[in-house]
This record gives structure tokens, sequence and C-alpha cells, in this order.
């Protein structure tokens, strides 16, 4: 048997066994969402990874075809199929359960709020955060949610998207929680307007207009460190060491303060 790591050398492991079959080995903690999200997302035929089994620390699921590395120039069609895989995914409603929570915003996981008390806040994002406390969550029928959706979670072969990886922030909330990450990735990897296609990309295959996408383009920018620094080394991983921590941090920037614009 070979493994292999496949982000930045590490976890999770691809393993090969002697005749050719593999399998992407996860460990270290708890499945229970992304177990769930798996179910969920073969049940809709929604394309990712097939849970093969899963133990007391471990999950073992398919390879799928492709690579999630980002080009360093994207074409329209890429950022078009980007938002049109998160509009199929949020064509499946779904009510909150301990396993799939009710989701905010993206990367529920990480505490940004603590990150930026911590590190300190440019004047922007406390704006940012200002803003955002003065204004209701926009209302909607929950539906399926990825949770992390940037294109690091995407797998791609000629051209098509493959498969969606890496569930473990997935549960119930607003379309805007994904389409709002989908957009701040899109322009912090190739400027303000990717964010655009990709929203035409969603309408387009949802067959409606979203509203409120200012307020969850904040709520995206805001679920990303105060110095874009801290991620650096992950994006280079994906093939995009052509950008620093400085230019991540002013395009970030830029699509918060049109945002905000918008908001306002």
């Amino acid at each position: 048997m070979e493994s292999r790591g496949l982000r930045a050398g590490g976890a999770p492991w691809l393993l090969r066994f002697d005749g050719g079959a593999e399998f992407v080995l996860r460990s270290g903690g708890a499945f229970d969402t992304e177990v769930a999200a798996l179910r969920l997302a073969g049940e809709c035929r929604i394309p990712a990874p097939h849970l093969i089994a899963v133990g007391d620390g471990v999950m073992l699921v398919s390879v799928v075809a492709g690579s999630s590395r980002i080009p360093v120039k994207p074409t329209a069609d890429r950022l078009a199929s980007l938002g049109a895989a998160a509009a199929a995914l949020h064509r499946v409603e779904l009510t909150p359960t301990k396993d799939l929570p009710l989701r905010h915003r993206p990367v529920e996981l990480d505490d940004f709020t603590s990150w930026r008390e911590r590190d300190g806040a440019s004047a922007l994002l406390r704006e940012a955060e200002e803003a955002v406390a003065q204004l209701p969550e926009p209302s909607s029928v929950p539906v399926f949610v990825h949770g992390d959706l940037w294109q690091g979670n995407t797998m791609w072969r000629n051209g098509e998207l493959t498969a969606v990886v890496d569930w473990d922030c997935a549960g119930a909330g607003h379309p805007g929680v994904d389409l709002g990450s989908l957009r701040c990735d899109a322009s912090m990897m190739f400027g303000l307007d990717a964010a655009d296609t990709v929203l035409t990309g969603w309408q387009e295959r949802a067959g409606r207009v979203l509203e409120d996408v200012a307020y969850w383009d904040v709520v995206a920018a805001l679920s990303t460190p105060p110095d874009l620094t801290a991620w650096q080394l992950t994006i280079h991983d994906q093939g995009r060491d052509d950008l620093d921590g400085a230019v991540l941090t002013a395009r970030r920037d830029a699509f918060l303060r049109v945002a905000l614009d918008r908001l306002a």
C-alpha cells in the first residue's frame, strides 16, 4: 500500500492498494456532520465523494476525478459553473438537525471575531462588523449548504466540475452562506469582476434572482482572517503561489468595500 498527503503533504491521505484500488482517509476528528452531508449529497445526486466507511476518528471515502488546483486566469464558464454548482445544492430544502445544524456564515467552525480581537482589525473590518450587527439576517427557507465553499474544495477535470469535497462545515441555511463565500473567494483569486460571473451562474441555474447579495458578501468577507497571510500557504498549495498575503488582503478589502457601499 502507498499513501500520499493531499493537503500540503498531510491529511487527508490518499491510499493506493496493490491492484489499483484507491481511497481517501480522513482522520483525527468527529465526522457526524460530514457523514450526514455526504449521505444527503448522494441521495440528491450532488457530485461529492462516496462514503465508504466511518469508524472511531477515521473516515474512508472514494477518490473523485480531477484536481482542486486554481488557475491563474479563469474562464467565464468555470466561474459560472461554480455558481451553478451552488445553486444545485441549494435546491435541496433542509430542516436543521443535530448533525446538519443551522449555519449563519461560512466556516462556522472558526471564530473569526476572536481572531480579529486577538490580532487586531482594520477600520474597514470594524465597519463591516457594525453594519452586520445592525441588520437582521435575511430570511429564507433553509436549504442544504456546504458551509466552506471555495475553489480549493472543488474538483475539476477538463474544465468540468466533478465534485465538491470537505463537507465538515455543512448544514442548513440561507443560499447566501455559500454564494457569498464563492464570490469572496473568486474576488481574492481573480479580482472583483469574477464575483458577478459566479452570481450569474447561480441565478441562471436557480432560475431566480438572489436577494441580499451585499449582506452575504459582507458576512463572507468577515469569515476570513484579518490578514490573509494566514491562509497564504493553503492558497499556494492550490497552485496560486503568485498571490501573497498582501494581495489577498487587498482584494478581500476591495470586495468588502463594494459590498458595504451596496449594503448602505
